[in-house]
């Protein structure tokens, strides 16, 4: 599985420097659902493609929530989502990522925010987002 990274680049901040791509039916679907507490640890993502929005269905832990265009601009934010909730559809929404809780909060992440999501190149896999 290829890692990446989210960074914020108009805070200067990281998201997630341990970003997994989630762009198949399946792997959309599955999530993080079922996974332990800890799971997703400070550092760690998951990038959800397409997407407009998610729920924590199955899920033992909070999450945060980075909703972002075709342009990887923030265009909403969830913070602490808790689990077995549906978050807000946002149907302008191509992208979100999933992150540990206050992450957010951390990295002072706001709407108009630009986020640079990029993945390791091995052989013809991978590239820039």
């Amino acid at each position: 599985m290829k890692n990446g990274f989210a960074f914020n680049t108009t805070r200067q901040a990281f998201l997630a420097s341990h970003l997994r791509r989630a762009d198949t039916h399946l792997s959309r679907l599955i999530g993080l659902m079922g996974t332990p507490p800890g799971s997703l640890s400070s550092g760690n993502g998951i990038w959800i493609v397409p997407c407009h929005g998610v729920h924590t269905f199955g899920m033992r832990y909070a999450i945060d929530l980075v909703y972002l265009n075709r342009q990887l601009e923030v265009i909403h934010t969830e913070e602490n989502l808790r689990p077995w909730r549906v978050a807000p559809v946002r149907m302008e929404s191509a992208t979100v990522l999933e992150l540990p809780p206050h992450t957010i909060y951390q990295t002072g992440t706001c709407i108009g925010d630009h986020i640079e999501i990029s993945f390791a190149q091995t052989g013809n896999e991978g590239g820039k987002a």
